[in-house]
């Protein structure tokens, strides 16, 4: 996918440069004339070196020079993606009050947000691998942390449940792993407890700043620091992102359900909406219908009146 992006992307980048040197051969100019005008006016800066940086209360040493370089990159990376990052600034909005709370409950540092950034972009996702929601979980570390995963429900995508179950993965990481630095911790999201622990037994090193690790996790945990940095303080990286240009969560209110529903649709408009903004709200809920035999009881989220337009009330 990763691979299939970058080709678009290259494409992008030709086409546009065709598209430029067609331009200035219609309009006149000769391509001396084009050339100084273009080095003139287009400037990409290389961004400067973070005076501090720190991620869930471990300071990250950037006179190592492997260090500096690897965080280097995130940072120009992020920066540079401007689209992807206006976008992620302007989830975090919506979904960080959510998720800073259950941290807290947990004694989980407040960093530990910006994994679901990184895991997912804040979006309802599903991996090549099979992981799903924002905080990217697979289908048997579901149900080890007791999320409901069947034909018509799906608690990976039910955010308050799926961070509770992050919350709880991350402590078991913290104990299983001695009591490590929350960096480690960190890394282990992304390679696993066991994966982290046979590297750690490998290279006689418990830090995550020690260890050499594969490509993805060795990159994870500076991905995190330099998001946090970037989002913590956008303008300072060029990003001019208003309040009111951030999304917003619609207040909802909870109806609890413990019956079988035979059809959301009809359920949803029972409650004057559609099935796509009952959706948007429970997007736990997979397919048409809920089956509950058990009796289980479901919260349901019913967004408050004024904020969707529905074609059938016109």
């Amino acid at each position: 996918m990763k691979n299939h992006i970058l080709t678009i992307l290259g494409t992008a980048v030709v086409t546009s440069a065709i598209l430029l040197s067609i331009q200035a051969k219609n309009e006149g100019p000769s391509d001396d004339q084009n050339k100084h005008n273009f080095h003139n006016s287009y400037k990409i800066f290389a961004l400067n070196k973070p005076e501090n940086l720190s991620f869930a209360g471990e300071k990250i040493p950037l006179n190592d020079p492997d260090i500096y370089e690897k965080i280097d990159r995130e940072i120009h990376v992020n920066t540079y993606w401007q689209s992807n990052t206006i976008l992620l600034i302007k989830r975090a909005k919506k979904y960080f009050p959510i998720i800073e709370p259950i941290l807290a409950k947990h004694g989980i540092p407040d960093d530990f947000k910006y994994l679901a950034v990184a895991e997912s972009g804040l979006q309802n996702v599903t991996s090549p691998a099979g992981a799903k929601g924002i905080w990217q979980i697979m289908k048997a570390t579901a149900k080890e942390y007791k999320l409901e995963v069947t034909e018509t429900v799906d608690e990976r995508y039910n955010l308050e449940m799926a961070t509770e179950a992050a919350c709880r993965y991350l402590l078991k990481a913290k104990k299983e792993l001695g009591n490590p630095d929350w960096l480690t911790v960190a890394a282990s999201y992304n390679m696993g407890i066991s994966g982290v622990k046979k590297q750690q037994n490998r290279q006689s090193s418990q830090h995550y700043l020690d260890l050499l690790l594969n490509t993805e996790t060795g990159r994870y945990v500076y991905r995190l620091a330099a998001l946090k940095l970037i989002l913590e303080s956008p303008q300072d990286f060029g990003f001019q992102v208003r309040d009111k240009d951030k999304y917003q969560m619609v207040p909802t209110r909870t109806i609890m359900v413990d019956t079988t529903i035979n059809d959301l649709g009809r359920f949803a408009h029972d409650f004057g909406i559609n099935y796509k903004v009952l959706k948007i709200h429970n997007p736990w809920l997979i397919d048409n219908y809920l089956a509950d035999k058990s009796r289980k009881k479901y919260q349901i989220k019913i967004p408050n009146k004024g904020y969707y337009v529905f074609k059938h009330d016109e």
